[in-house]
């Protein structure tokens, strides 16, 4: 066959696939049943789908799902039932599926490019119908003393990519710029013609993160012991001697751990800038740019509903060291626990799990009208 006539034949091939309706399952996923779900290998055709409320996005556990030092998964598997066990291999960690309120649990793994991939795996895996689905990430962060303490609860409707950049060693940056760290396409730190965002910045559904906020925000944090000692360090900042509470604000994602005045400093700059002033940053952790990045991607072919995405941080501890410590000794003595690990695992508890029976338990109001809008 001539190469023209290849080509054309490739062509009408593509755009038969591209026109075809998406097959349907053999069985609604109203009345779907588990075992078969069970059944299908992960990876392969599956003839059923499993009906998705909210999808809880965890990124890490320290040992076991239960019964020992918990992480940001532990206390919704022990509290929960989430008893129905899905394996996962093309990703991080098994998946948990809590059957009476079509919740399902995942747990992604650290980093952007784990939480990415993670969420492309499950968004293309037939064994599951996410089309109408709510998205909670609940994870633990660091927290700027300037704004919240730790074991507070913070919403952010924008997420920050603190990872694509241009960076040149501070020793060998010109003199007046204020930092070697400077966005692509640009001339220089902060350039004020700021180009368009391409994964440097997402905005999310601020409605809903505004709904999400209201829903929560007079919830009574639980303030644990050591909380209390560890606000006393940070003398000069207000926010930071606050008992938790819940509140809004900029979340930042990159994959280094950063720590310290400067860096913090960088921090809110940096959210600034990419923000136009519209947020500030408030929360830092590993994880959101590469969980979104995927949302986005996976709402163009219609598996997901990006608008039923939310966002929720916890200061497990503070993103800079108080007066009187170094930086380095400050983020060496995190090293040994977090002093507020265990304040915002039941912060994230608490205020997710609010948001979580609200939608589950009004699914007829909130399956085909997202709060907010």
């Amino acid at each position: 066959m001539p190469a023209s006539a290849l080509g054309l034949a490739a062509s009408l091939a593509i755009s038969a696939c591209t026109e075809a309706p998406a097959a349907e399952p053999e069985e609604s996923v109203e009345s779907a049943d588990q075992t078969s779900v069970l059944d299908c290998a992960p990876g392969a055709p599956c003839s059923t789908s499993l009906p998705v409320r909210v999808v809880l996005v965890t990124m890490f556990e320290i040992g076991e799902d239960e019964g020992d030092k918990p992480a940001e998964f532990q206390l919704w598997k022990e509290r929960r039932p989430f008893d129905m066990q899905i394996p996962f291999p093309h990703s991080y960690h098994d998946l948990f599926y809590d059957e009476e309120n079509q919740v399902l649990a995942m747990v992604t793994g650290i980093g952007t490019a784990r939480s990415a991939a993670a969420t492309m795996a499950l968004g293309l895996d037939p064994r599951f119908d996410l089309s109408e689905a709510y998205w909670l990430v609940a994870g633990i962060a660091g927290i700027d003393p300037e704004d919240a303490s730790i074991g507070s609860a913070v919403w952010s409707a924008y997420l920050v990519d603190g990872d694509l950049s241009h960076e040149i060693d501070a020793r060998e940056k010109p003199e007046d710029w204020p930092t070697g760290y400077f966005p692509r396409y640009t001339n220089g730190p902060y350039d004020p013609d700021r180009p368009e965002p391409t994964g440097e910045m997402f905005h999310i559904n601020e409605g809903l993160r505004d709904w999400a906020y209201e829903l929560t925000k007079d919830l009574e944090l639980p303030d644990l012991e050591g909380l209390a000692e560890e606000r006393s360090l940070y003398t000069n900042y207000e926010m930071a001697q606050k008992p938790p509470f819940v509140l809004k604000g900029g979340h930042l994602a990159a994959m280094t751990f950063w720590h310290g005045e400067l860096m913090n400093e960088w921090a809110n700059d940096w959210v600034d800038y990419w923000t136009d002033g519209n947020s500030e940053f408030v929360t830092s952790a590993m994880e959101e740019t590469g969980t979104y990045t995927s949302i986005e991607y996976l709402d163009r072919i219609g598996k997901v509903d990006k608008d039923r995405f939310m966002v929720l941080r916890a200061g497990s501890n503070y993103t800079m060291q108080p007066p009187g410590k170094t930086a380095a000794e400050n983020l060496l003595g995190e090293n040994e626990g977090y002093a507020g690990m265990l304040g915002s695992l039941e912060s994230l508890y608490l205020v997710g799990g609010t948001v979580i029976d609200e939608i589950t338990g009004n699914w007829e109001t909130y399956k085909d009208n997202v709060p907010g809008e």
